[in-house]
């Protein structure tokens, strides 16, 4: 199935189809986020590992390689490559928005320089590579993103990362009232479960973002 037929929800089931989409490298900009060690560390307890496992699987053996794949794809193209990741500028944690302090699986305390919020090393900053630090869900609320983009011309964002019902539909949201074209790759993106991620990129596709694979997606850049 095409992209431009997939993911559609109830409010899109018939809409015509989307006209072709054309991303200029000059105006075009990847986002990878929140990729970070954090997310693919051991859970506490076995049963917790095994609840997990099949996010782990997605991870290593689909995001992370697919992911890799598209920034090197991006990087040849001279398509900007940013990243965002999830991290608090105090060890304590007080800087952190409210959605991160509350408890269950949204608390996150990750100090900037402590090894759990590092980036995943196989899809790490390489060069002058942009990096913005988020004490929030959206890549755009808390940090300086938006501009950086204004300031070099981007209007088109490239959306990876993780989680896809989570900092990924908040930051495509984002983006998306700011005015930006937003396409997002699923198959570089995740949720906890299978069902969250497709649910997650029926309900955002056509209106905020198109919702796109890795291979679609180079076919809208010129050779």
């Amino acid at each position: 199935m095409s992209w431009k037929t997939a993911y559609r929800s109830f409010y899109y089931e018939t809409a015509p189809e989307p006209e072709d989409i054309v991303l200029p490298p000059a105006e075009t900009a990847l986002l990878v986020i929140d990729i970070q060690n954090t997310y693919l560390e051991p859970k506490d307890t076995p049963e917790e590992n095994t609840r997990w496992q099949p996010f782990f699987d997605r991870m290593n053996d689909i995001v992370i390689p697919n992911t890799r794949a598209l920034q090197d794809w991006a990087r040849g193209k001279g398509i900007e490559v940013i990243h965002a990741r999830i991290a608090c500028l105090k060890e304590d944690g007080r800087d952190r928005s409210l959605s991160q302090k509350k408890p269950g699986f949204n608390y996150l305390l990750l100090p900037k320089d402590r090894a759990d919020s590092q980036i995943v090393d196989a899809v790490a900053p390489m060069d002058d590579e942009i990096v913005v630090t988020k004490t929030t869900d959206s890549a755009l609320t808390a940090t300086n993103l938006r501009m950086v983009l204004h300031n070099m011309g981007i209007r088109n964002v490239i959306v990876a990362g993780i989680f896809t019902d989570q900092c990924i539909s908040s930051s495509v949201r984002s983006l998306a009232d700011e005015s930006f074209n937003l396409v997002v790759v699923e198959d570089c993106c995740a949720a906890a479960t299978d069902a969250l991620h497709r649910h997650e990129l029926e309900v955002i596709n056509m209106i905020y973002c198109h919702v796109v694979s890795s291979e679609e997606v180079k076919g809208f850049v010129s050779p």
